[in-house]
């Protein structure tokens, strides 16, 4: 397993991973896959920002991704981002998910960050909540039937981890 930086020429594969969970999984609140160039874009816009934005690799092969980006876009949220962590089907639970987190994670603290949040879709998303949770994050609330897809309603869950002194909380 190779954990790298992520490049243009990986944007294919990782928009493919991503369609997969929108189209069949509930991690994702988009109901349509995004476009090459849409994926693209936003690329552009979390490396523009200077921050992490990782694939990894499996036999040459890219089989996930993770990324993190401003969880916000006001000015005093500045320390703060969440993080995305998505995986080819194929190569789920195998340890990249995790892999690729706890790296986005140190590079973060690096990069002077003293927050991260996870927004999970769907309370019933053990895989992702169970990721989170062995790598320190805390489960800070629900938002309860705040999603609708696939014809039921779903909810978000809300984890937080600290980086550095977290800010003194």
């Amino acid at each position: 397993m190779l954990i790298r930086d992520a490049a243009p020429d990986d944007l294919p594969a990782i928009q493919r991973i991503y369609a997969h969970h929108v189209l069949h999984g509930v991690g994702s609140f988009e109901e349509t896959p995004p476009s090459l160039e849409t994926m693209l874009a936003r690329f552009d816009l979390v490396k523009s920002r200077g921050l992490p934005w990782l694939v990894g690799q499996m036999d040459g092969a890219i089989t996930g991704y993770a990324y993190a980006d401003l969880h916000r876009d006001r000015s005093a949220y500045r320390f703060t981002l969440e993080d995305a962590v998505y995986i080819a089907p194929s190569h789920a639970r195998r340890g990249l998910g995790r892999a690729l987190l706890h790296e986005i994670l140190a590079r973060a603290q690096a990069g002077g960050f003293r927050q991260m949040i996870a927004v999970i879709g769907d309370s019933q998303n053990h895989g992702s909540i169970g990721l989170h949770a062995a790598l320190g994050f805390r489960h800070i609330g629900t938002l309860p039937s705040v999603g609708f897809k696939f014809g039921r309603w779903l909810d978000s869950v809300i984890m937080q981890k600290a980086l550095q002194d977290g800010g003194g909380n």
